[in-house]
């Protein structure tokens, strides 16, 4: 792996909706649908869905600090989901679900701070930012089948109603950031 790419693993709702979104982005190199920071060692999607646990749905972002700023992955971050509802994001319902950021450099979790901060004093932000920021923990790989759903499953029902519409969003907001 390039030693200037970077790492961050984000959690805002369905991990297919992240996904969606961030293959469009330029600069991110590789996406992976996967679970973060919770108990159990190796966990499969019928687990994680339970929400006992806790597991978050996530996607792990690399990316090229030269091509896209960790700040700018957060603006997208927070555009296409909503941070301000604990443990859902939409009619998808559980802890599994959550808002969050999980990192393994400082630099990320303080960019993190920062714009969470900046958000939560927008007078348009009327609702407390619930985002959990958090060192990335005990990360495991989804099932193959997980990967790239969108891509592979465009005219899927959820795919259809939920996911592109984000993918539309971020085309519309950040078109200078699109691939």
């Amino acid at each position: 792996m390039n030693k200037s790419l970077q790492t961050i693993t984000l959690g805002g709702g369905c991990f297919w909706c992240l996904d969606a979104v961030f293959v469009c982005v330029k600069g991110i190199s590789r996406i992976e649908s996967g679970y973060c920071n919770g108990q159990l060692q190796a966990p499969t999607y019928e687990q994680v869905c339970t929400g006992h646990t806790g597991h978050n749905e996530v996607v792990q972002l690399t990316f090229d600090p030269a091509q896209i700023s960790v700040r700018e992955i957060l603006e997208i971050f927070f555009t296409i989901h909503d941070p301000t509802t604990l443990n859902r994001q939409g009619n998808d319902v559980g802890t599994q679900y959550r808002s969050g950021i999980y990192f393994s450099q400082p630099e990320h979790e303080a960019v993190a701070r920062e714009v969470i901060a900046e958000l939560q004093s927008d007078p348009a932000c009327t609702r407390p930012i619930v985002t959990e920021l958090l060192p990335l923990a005990n990360y495991w790989p989804a099932e193959d089948y997980h990967q790239d759903y969108f891509a592979k499953n465009p005219h899927q029902g959820y795919c259809m109603a939920v996911a592109g519409p984000k993918v539309a969003k971020f085309r519309k907001t950040f078109s200078r950031l699109a691939k």
